[in-house]
This record gives C-alpha cells, sequence and structure tokens, in this order.
C-alpha cells in the first residue's frame, strides 16, 4: 500500500475526516478519495453519518439548532405536511393504520400503561392549566393586544368556568375538544356533553356575553391553528367595532 493510501485510510477512519476534507488537504478530488477507499474495501459513511461527525468535531454546524422558524415558515412547514396527507393514497393510509396497531400490539403492557398514564396526565393538566390550543389563543390574543384570562370561574353561583374571557369586550372564547362533537367515549356521553354545552352557552347568552365556540380536532396543524386565530382575532375586532345584537352573539369556528 503506497503513502497515498495509507494516509487516505488513516484520516478517514482515525480522524473522522470527510472525503471532501481529505480531497482538500491532498490537493485532490473527492471521488479520487471514495475510489481508494473503496479500493481497500473501507466502507463508505452515508450522508447522516457524516454530518453527525462533522458535528461532534465543530466541523460544521447544524442546520436548525439555535434557530426559531418564523410564523410563515412554520405556516408553510405545516401546510406541506396537510398537502402530503391530504394526497396520501388510500392504499397508504391504510398500510400506515396496520403499522400502527401492529407497532401498539407489540408494545409491553408495561409499556402500554406508562402511555396511558402519560395520557391521563396530560388530559388533567390541560383541564387545569388549558390545553395547549387555549394556551396558544391566550398568547396569540395577548400579543394582539387582548386582555385575556384562562379558564376563568365567571359565574361562582353556577360554578360556570369558562376557557378564555376577553373581559374588555365580554366575549367568551370556548376551545371545544372532539369529545365535544363525536362520540369517542360512546353516543350517551356525547349527548350529555352536547347538552351540557346547550346549557351553559344559553346561561352565558341570557347574561349579554358574546360567546365564541371553536371546534378543534385535537392535532391541529400549525397552518390550521393560524386559520382558527385569524377568524377569532377578527371576529374580536368586528365586535370592538359594534357589540353583535342578542340573536347574533352566538360564534361558531372551526
Amino acid at each position: 500500500m503506497n503513502e497515498f493510501d495509507k494516509t487516505v485510510i488513516r484520516l478517514y477512519n482515525e480522524e473522522d475526516q470527510s472525503t471532501y476534507e481529505i480531497a482538500k488537504k491532498l490537493d485532490t478530488y473527492p471521488n479520487k478519495i471514495r475510489r481508494t477507499l473503496k479500493k481497500h474495501k473501507i466502507p463508505l459513511k452515508d450522508r447522516s453519518e457524516a454530518q453527525k461527525i462533522a458535528l461532534r468535531a465543530g466541523r460544521s454546524s447544524h442546520p436548525t439548532e439555535g434557530k426559531k422558524r418564523s410564523i410563515e415558515e412554520r405556516v408553510k412547514i405545516s401546510q406541506s405536511l396537510v398537502d402530503y396527507w391530504g394526497d396520501m393514497s388510500e392504499k397508504e393510509r391504510k398500510r400506515r393504520s396496520k403499522q400502527a396497531k401492529e407497532n401498539w400490539n407489540s408494545m409491553s403492557a408495561s409499556q402500554k400503561e406508562s402511555m396511558r398514564s402519560k395520557g391521563i396526565t396530560a388530559i388533567r393538566a390541560a383541564a387545569k392549566e388549558g390545553s395547549k390550543l387555549e394556551k396558544f389563543f391566550e398568547k396569540r390574543l395577548s400579543e394582539a393586544g387582548y386582555r385575556v384570562q384562562i379558564h376563568k370561574l365567571l359565574i361562582p353561583a353556577e360554578n360556570l368556568e369558562i376557557d378564555l374571557y376577553i373581559p374588555d369586550l365580554q366575549a367568551i372564547i370556548e376551545v371545544d375538544g372532539p369529545s365535544h362533537f363525536l362520540p369517542i367515549w360512546g353516543q350517551d356521553k356525547l349527548d350529555k356533553q352536547i347538552n351540557a354545552d346547550l346549557r351553559k352557552t344559553g346561561t352565558l347568552l341570557t347574561k349579554g356575553y358574546v360567546v365564541i365556540r371553536v371546534k378543534s380536532l385535537g392535532q391541529e396543524s400549525v397552518a390550521k391553528k393560524e386559520q382558527m386565530i385569524d377568524s377569532v382575532i377578527s371576529t374580536l375586532k368586528s365586535i370592538e367595532k359594534k357589540k353583535p345584537n342578542r340573536k347574533d352573539r352566538f360564534i361558531e369556528v372551526e
């Protein structure tokens, strides 16, 4: 083995340098380095492995680390994912669904119990502190200049708590998850939930509040959330100009 080949192998294996770095150091071109490695049956690293090595060695920086994407960028990425799923064939959807079921069935009892436990904890936290969508609305409404109260016990005598309250406009925003309009826990539970929502809305309207109900499937994309908050803010701006007539104070957003 000549000195050139020995140097190439040493730099590649022992110093974890890329074919491009070695080529630059030896004043040649990357393909020659790759041919040399192949000649001596040295496995070539794939792009992912090479990038990890370069990051560890500090020879390159992570493409996204420390960078905050703008809302426009996140919406664009999210919309591309929505389009991807929307264009997926029925056959591929079924394959993925089958794979998800197989993954669940392959889990141990302890793994399943851990996931259930985390889910219950998340539901309890959402009930106490507000869901992710509620917190998203709270943050964006505050940024838009609105004074927002989350999980406000508005009518203590009736133990009536609402999701989001804009006191300056006497406007209430209720974020309804899928259990408010889909029979997730069975039709009886859904019927009771619908009746409870109707009674709550009726009470609030009777007392002169504007009620905005936002229908959420629980897994909205960034693009969908932006669309929802835009609709809510547009509605609030309309209320600022003129409070709607009593018959128009119930507004639904999807």
